[in-house]
């Protein structure tokens, strides 16, 4: 499906399986009731988007509990194809020991692994993508 403007608007599923193919997004939260956006590697689990974050940070402080935006996409070098996916959800710290096993042997790295990281769970409540073709319609 095209909008008015031209890229492709696209349903969950192809929004999902896209997040899935990268592991390089971004994160919009609030620092100091203003916007902050930084970089994160991540992994999509369980319908959620995980992201690993060391326990002093000013990500795991701002984020817990707060909902957040999580950004991730791929565009060619020369801008004539790509996608972009949004999620919108409330981060929360996962605390079970059970789950934090179980993502401790899933492919989840961080800049500056450690021991004591934790993990942040964005549930994809509200998604939403777009996706400029290789070839468009005519």
């Amino acid at each position: 499906m095209f909008d008015s403007v031209g890229p492709e608007v696209l349903d969950r599923l192809a929004c999902l399986e896209l997040l899935g193919s990268v592991g390089l997004g971004r994160i919009v939260y609030t620092e100091r009731a203003m916007p902050a956006i930084q970089p994160v590697q991540f992994t999509v689990h369980e319908e959620a988007v995980i992201i690993r974050a060391s326990p002093g940070g000013k990500l795991s402080a701002a984020a817990r509990g707060a909902v957040v935006a999580f950004e991730a996409g791929s565009f060619s070098e020369d801008l004539s194809s790509g996608w972009s996916v949004r999620v919108v959800g409330q981060a929360t710290e996962i605390r079970c020991p059970l789950e934090v096993a179980a993502l401790n042997g899933i492919s989840l790295p961080g800049w500056s692994p450690a021991p004591d990281d934790l993990y942040l769970r964005i549930p994809i409540e509200v998604v939403s993508g777009r996706r400029i073709p290789t070839s468009r319609p005519t």
